[in-house]
């Protein structure tokens, strides 16, 4: 039986683990106005890397969780993002048509896919990086620009990989080149979260990159973040959405601050 696109979107709508973020103890609600201004929202379309993660998953923390640490009143998250998914899967599953059915003029849609889209044995989630990978990130671009909404992309945040000489090296093959091309072509803004991810590994070396991803006793995980590890990548966003002019700013906070992280917290299911 094929659905409709209503049934779709209703269905999308109850997966999305729709989350407006925690702020930090004692703040307030970044969905409280500011002087009378309207709060705008910054939607995340995503991945695993910057999802909502819940009570069974913690340490695991997307990056996700700890943008609103960053942000000011007037700016509030709904992320929207979820393990797994790539740009294509992430349509066709009617997610990007919640997003668009709620989001508004002068809102925000942050855009970060790649991981899954290399997936060429997984025919629903794999894209070409310069072609299908192109056009279903245009279908992102053009229905945020309709709504009279500002789409920003962003790179893939780098996965915890040395070579032998201890250098933190890429795994996303094209796509990062291809988001930068599109991101060109379409003028678009664009947040290189995987160069500057991949120089802040760097930096800290082998390691203490350990610390900054989600390895447990029972886990050597190298995609994935602890709260250390999304606290330190939601800053680079939050530091790129200022230089490239998408925030004023008013619109973030704590920039150079430490976020302790007991900030984060993971809600049950």
């Amino acid at each position: 039986m094929s659905l409709t696109r209503r049934q779709i979107t209703t269905a999308a709508l109850a997966a999305v683990p729709l989350a407006v973020a925690a702020t930090a103890p004692a703040a307030a609600s970044p969905s409280s106005p500011q002087g009378g201004r309207r709060v705008r929202t910054l939607y995340i379309a995503g991945d695993s890397t910057a999802a909502q993660k819940y009570a069974d998953a913690a340490p695991e923390t997307g990056w996700g969780m700890a943008l609103p640490f960053f942000l000011s009143k007037g700016v509030s998250v709904a992320n929207h993002a979820v393990n797994g998914r790539s740009s294509k899967s992430f349509i066709d599953e009617g997610r990007l048509d919640v997003i668009l059915e709620a989001i508004r003029p002068g809102d925000l849609l942050l855009i970060q896919f790649g991981h899954n889209d290399s997936k060429s044995a997984d025919p629903t989630r794999y894209t070409e990086p310069w072609t299908t990978y192109q056009d279903h990130l245009r279908q992102y671009i053009d229905g945020a620009r309709a709504r009279g909404t500002r789409p920003v992309l962003a790179t893939s945040v780098e996965r915890r990989k040395f070579d032998a000489d201890g250098n933190a090296v890429g795994t996303h093959g094209d796509y990062p080149a291809s988001m930068r091309a599109l991101a060109s072509a379409e003028e678009v803004a664009l947040l290189d979260t995987q160069a500057l991810s991949i120089a802040l590994w760097q930096k800290l070396g082998f390691e203490e990159t350990k610390k900054y991803f989600n390895w447990t006793a029972t886990e050597q995980d190298n995609t994935h973040f602890n709260p250390p590890g999304a606290i330190a990548v939601a800053r680079l966003v939050a530091v790129e959405l200022l230089h490239r002019r998408v925030l004023a700013p008013r619109d973030v906070r704590r920039l150079d601050d430490e976020i302790p992280e007991s900030w984060i917290s993971w809600p049950n299911a």
